[in-house]
């Protein structure tokens, strides 16, 4: 078990699925930082969730291909010239998949199909990431926590649909040898995520003078993880894990969103009562938490951001410095959310 964990797989050029949304970006950053012998190529359709602004101060170093991966003849041009995809393109908002999970069917089941097909056919190392909204959720009062063994039990089409392509991945690594590791991690945040999702938009909201918005009562516990540490965490896996394996990627950053919006003013240099209750979202789970010692024992990996204040102070400075990166984005969304409420 141990010579497994230290040998290092030869990747030379990597498909990166949705390498110009939120995690995928970073994880384009992260490997021309750490990995400089790798040659990168992106696969995106620049969907709402995708900014190709986010990858401009690399974009010289990288291949950017605008295209969707539903689209086989594309995939399987691409697949075929890289030894390593990394499967990160998804639709990914639950409120947006309550409205219409159309497009989280097509994205996240019948694209992760075309690429296990694609990977299949030219006998390509895939690691697929997904989240682990795929268990439901935990009671407030339950000290368990999510593990490699636990069962599905989503609770939106959005989860739904990522559990469902979990499964496909599963399927393939048994009925066709397909060479392949799934992650689900837990909630991430740092540089790039969309205003929309939680975290940013309150860090934009305190930038612009708006007080934060919390959902009901702010009870719901999410297990951050910085999407630094996320990546690296992926990179582990790529490395080392065993092939057919799913690994839990956490950081132990259980934190209700009541005291993350508490820790945001704090930091911003508030009071830590600054904010407003809104009215909560529908289907909206209760806690969720990663028991990730898998990773930690078998492939000798733990967290950069020892603590989630560090990661948090991290990036809301990350904020005030791009806000040329964000601005374009907020308008829209902050009428998006007063349109529902919220």
């Amino acid at each position: 078990m141990r010579d497994c964990r230290r040998r290092r797989v030869t990747i030379l050029r990597v498909l990166v699925t949705g390498g110009a949304g939120f995690i995928g970006a970073n994880f384009v950053h992260w490997t021309l930082r750490h990995r400089p012998g790798v040659s990168v190529v992106v696969l995106d359709a620049l969907t709402y969730a995708g900014n190709r602004a986010s990858l401009a101060s690399v974009e010289t170093g990288i291949e950017f291909v605008h295209g969707d991966i539903t689209d086989t003849v594309l995939l399987d041009r691409l697949v075929g010239s890289c030894d390593l995809v990394v499967h990160f393109a998804a639709e990914s908002h639950n409120d947006n998949s309550l409205h219409d999970p159309s497009p989280f069917v097509t994205t996240n089941v019948l694209g992760t199909f075309a690429i296990l097909e694609a990977v299949r056919r030219h006998g390509v190392r895939l690691h697929h990431i997904s989240t682990d909204e795929v268990y439901g959720d935990l009671e407030l009062d339950d000290p368990e926590r999510f593990r490699e063994s636990t069962p599905y039990n989503p609770s939106s089409p959005y989860s739904a649909t990522k559990a469902s392509s979990d499964l496909l991945v599963r399927a393939w690594v048994r009925s066709f040898g397909v060479t392949a590791t799934i992650s689900n991690c837990s909630n991430n945040y740092g540089p790039y995520q969309h205003v929309e999702k939680f975290i940013p938009r309150q860090i934009t909201n305190l930038i612009d003078g708006i007080r934060p918005k919390l959902y009901g009562k702010g009870e719901n516990v999410r297990d951050w993880i910085h999407v630094d540490d996320h990546n690296s965490a992926v990179w582990a896996i790529v490395d080392g894990g065993r092939p057919g394996e799913t690994y839990m990627i956490g950081a132990d950053g259980e934190q209700d969103n009541k005291g993350v919006v508490e820790l945001l003013l704090e930091l911003a240099g508030q009071p830590r009562d600054a904010y407003d209750h809104v009215s909560d979202r529908p289907g909206h789970d209760m806690r969720y938490a990663i028991d990730a010692s898998k990773l930690r024992s078998e492939l000798d990996w733990a967290p950069t951001y020892t603590t989630f204040r560090d990661g948090l102070a991290a990036t809301l400075a990350w904020y005030r410095d791009n806000e040329a990166w964000w601005r374009p984005q907020k308008d829209l969304t902050e009428r998006k959310y007063a349109e529902l409420g919220r």
